[in-house]
């Protein structure tokens, strides 16, 4: 039914316009404002966080009154800004392509501002352009601080731009984002929220996970409270595990620095994946607005059994790929990357159970992974229903799967088995796919989704100081064991997985004998 809804989609069939497009709108707009890029000049800035302004700007979203100030310790004049921002621009593939005379006017928009993030030189210059914006924002100054840089520049930053009084709301709004990671571990993460609090209030402090930018992962709230017919069945009654995968294709792309120190555990697990675990668990909301949603979410990560040391062993593996062949090439291990040690005990794949003590999901366990060097690149929430109670057909039925997937090809499935044609009641499943192409419109980027939200104030898809303290807690006790030197908790045999296959085959016992990871 999907497919012959979509093919009545007239910019694709030629017969008139997309249905699915009806009613789509763009209506946001932000007051006047300057956009502060702290480490304007890094690999952030230039794949993601500049395209998708631009995107916003020539969409009209931004208005004329916009101005972007990049701040760096790289020496940088502003021609040399504009020069190196309008190349990252043309080069970009997160964007629609310029319109004609769009870059040039996009580039009269664009300012820099270099020195020491300790020092106070830099901040006052900052104020000066803001003092300076302020006749052609209508005598607002309000200004959006995007902290694109270091985690160890966090707390420096908001100390600079607390000591000149940047963050006072007096004159205009002032927010800032904070990219991840948040912190190290739970300790570090609450001293970097006490440290943001000294001189900013909650209210405009914005933690940015881009996963919930996505299109799909919000449309996973929309399909659920928007329709009757899944969230009577969202339940224990009739769900009978649920699994989340994060599988990336690519190896370390040249972040050895980073990874080394961060590992999947808290590149993707505390925050991406946790985030999609809350919003898969939790209630509905009261309101849809950001405080009801963010309470919801907090709530179900409170629920999630928090995993003692002596349990990691039995709910949770690690893995690190070796040399391995992907897409018919040859890929080097994990410890042969560039600036990784020969010794590297870093992991690169995690599969973690988690339960959740709440009436709704008792007994209904959350499984969990992510990994390096996969097969392919893909990331999904499945829900896996339980068997019919009785067997009246002959062989044994498939469970019933509803699939959202975040990327690619984002969409939503429904697996059911079917009737074969013939004489025998033989069965056999078929599968009802929803493509988001259907609307005939390219997805938004994240960023682009994310800034404009800060922009206009909305913190609906911004983790709150609660959420990012709970996600810490539930990963806390897997981190400790894994590095603790205790002879309870040993370390594997590195690398454990090949790169082109799905991970260690501890990760497929993580399940059970009656269930296994789908296959995709």
């Amino acid at each position: 039914m999907i497919s012959a809804l979509t093919t009545l989609g007239g910019e694709a069939s030629g017969d008139g316009p997309n249905p699915f497009r009806a009613g789509m709108r763009r209506s946001r707009a932000p007051e006047p404002a300057t956009l502060v890029i702290f480490g304007a000049t890094g690999d952030l800035s230039r794949r993601k966080l500049l395209p998708a302004v631009f995107g916003l700007w020539q969409d009209g979203l931004l208005g004329s009154a916009f101005n972007i100030v990049g701040v760096g310790r790289q020496e940088m004049s502003d021609e040399q800004f504009k020069d190196y921002a309008i190349e990252a621009l043309r080069t970009s593939k997160e964007t629609d392509a310029p319109q004609p005379g769009s870059l040039e006017k996009f580039r009269e928009l664009l300012y820099y501002e270099f020195g020491d993030f300790a020092a106070d030189d830099v901040y006052g210059r900052l104020k000066t352009q803001l003092d300076e914006a302020e006749d052609a924002h209508g005598g607002r100054k309000n200004a959006l601080f995007y902290l694109s840089t270091p985690p160890s520049l966090f707390e420096p930053i908001s100390n600079g731009l607390g000591r000149l009084g940047l963050q006072d709301e007096s004159e205009g709004w002032r927010r800032i984002i904070i990219e991840k990671p948040f912190g190290r571990d739970l300790a570090s993460a609450r001293h970097l929220n006490d440290a943001i609090h000294a001189v900013w209030n909650e209210s405009q402090v914005y933690r940015i996970d881009h996963y919930l930018g996505k299109e799909t992962v919000q449309n996973l709230m929309a399909i659920r409270f928007g329709n009757a017919i899944f969230e009577p069945l969202w339940n224990r009654s009739f769900v009978d595990h649920i699994q989340i995968t994060n599988a990336e294709d690519l190896g370390l792309e040249g972040r050895a620095g980073y990874y080394e120190e961060a590992g999947v555990v808290r590149d993707m697990l505390q925050n991406h994946l946790m985030q999609v675990v809350a919003i898969t668990a939790m209630e509905p909301p009261a309101a849809f607005d950001a405080d009801s949603i963010r309470d919801e979410k907090v709530k179900a990560l409170r629920a999630i059994r928090r995993i003692p040391l002596e349990r990691v062993p039995e709910v949770a593996v690690r893995g690190q790929y070796g040399p391995g062949t992907l897409d018919g090439e040859h890929v080097p291990g994990y410890r042969e990357e560039p600036n990784v040690g020969p010794g590297s005990s870093t992991p690169t794949y995690v599969a973690v159970k988690y339960e959740i003590d709440n009436w709704r999901w008792q007994g209904v366990p959350f499984y969990v992974r992510s990994g390096k060097r996969l097969p392919k690149k893909t990331t999904e929430i499945a829900v896996v229903f339980k068997r019919p109670p009785l067997g009246l057909f002959p062989g044994g039925l498939e469970r019933n799967v509803l699939a959202f997937r975040i990327q690619p090809d984002e969409g939503v499935s429904l697996k059911f088995s079917s009737k074969t044609p013939g004489q025998e009641n033989v069965l056999r499943e078929v599968i009802m796919d929803f493509r988001y192409d259907a609307f005939g419109a390219q997805l938004e980027s994240p960023y682009s989704r994310l800034i404009l939200d800060a922009m206009v104030g909305d913190a609906t898809l911004f983790p709150r100081e609660d959420e990012v303290d709970q996600a810490w807690q539930i990963v806390s006790g897997i981190l400790e064991a894994w590095d603790s030197a205790s002879p309870h908790h040993t370390q594997p045999d590195f690398p454990n997985y090949q790169a082109g296959t799905w991970g260690p085959k501890e990760a497929e016992e993580l399940l059970g004998p009656d269930r296994r990871w789908r296959r995709l």
